[in-house]
């Protein structure tokens, strides 16, 4: 069994989730005592947040990379980033540890097998193109919201999901934003931020769900047990 490095803490909540589905996994298919090998490094995500707020993209990239440098020094022998949005600096991170796969939580999205995801996550992830244009190298088109639903959706991932709140009125607008990118014909959604799906079960979205910290640690398990061919770089 390869060791997974995490870099994690955007959030902590999240990456508990990361921790238990790659150990419930572990234990699922090694049976016995099994349990996954796992670095991390939790990152202070008031400080990403930061870099967030002030578009300060080249600085969370290097703290990004100095994380990933010292899970590969812990020992780690393939690299997750335990988050949807921090993806946009996977380029940094790959640079940092050559030679080490770094697992794009968006190619673990597309093998699920959707055609036309409807995307939810924060408004980079939904208005820029780093995400979507992963998805499209598997073939995966993706919709999304009307900017008033976008504005809803990236402002209850910041001022409730990521500090841990989570109000059954934000259930509720969330389906109703899914219910939209049904009539736009997504054949799924995309929990394009690893903290949705601790919001909204799968059971009462109008549409089957793709919970992306799911995706992703199920692609982590896999490849640290059996070990295939890389991803796709880049």
């Amino acid at each position: 069994m390869r060791t997974i490095g995490l870099i994690g803490g955007m959030s902590w909540h999240s990456t508990m989730t990361y921790y238990r589905l790659l150990n419930e996994q572990v234990a699922a298919r090694r049976g016995g005592h099994a349990s996954a090998r796992v670095v991390l490094q939790s990152l202070d995500f008031a400080e990403v947040r930061d870099c967030q707020v002030r578009g300060d993209w080249q600085g969370s990239g290097e703290l990004l990379a100095d994380a990933a440098r010292r899970c590969v020094a812990g020992g780690a022998e393939l690299l997750a980033i335990c988050t949807n949005l921090m993806h946009k600096n996977f380029p940094q991170v790959e640079q940092a540890v050559p030679g080490v796969e770094v697992v794009h939580i968006a190619d673990a999205v597309a093998a699920c097998g959707y055609r036309r995801l409807g995307l939810l996550g924060t408004r980079w992830v939904m208005e820029e193109t780093f995400y979507a244009d992963r998805l499209a190298r598997h073939g995966v088109d993706v919709v999304v919201p009307d900017e008033a639903g976008r504005e809803l959706v990236d402002r209850v991932v910041f001022d409730e999901l990521t500090q841990g709140v989570f109000r059954e009125e934000s259930r509720t607008a969330y389906l109703k934003v899914m219910d939209d990118l049904a009539a736009q014909g997504a054949d799924g959604i995309v929990l394009a931020c690893t903290e949705i799906g601790l919001l909204v079960p799968a059971e009462l979205a109008p549409l089957p769900v793709v919970d992306s910290a799911v995706a992703h640690a199920t692609a982590l398990a896999d490849r640290a047990l059996l070990a295939p061919a890389p991803l796709a770089a880049g």
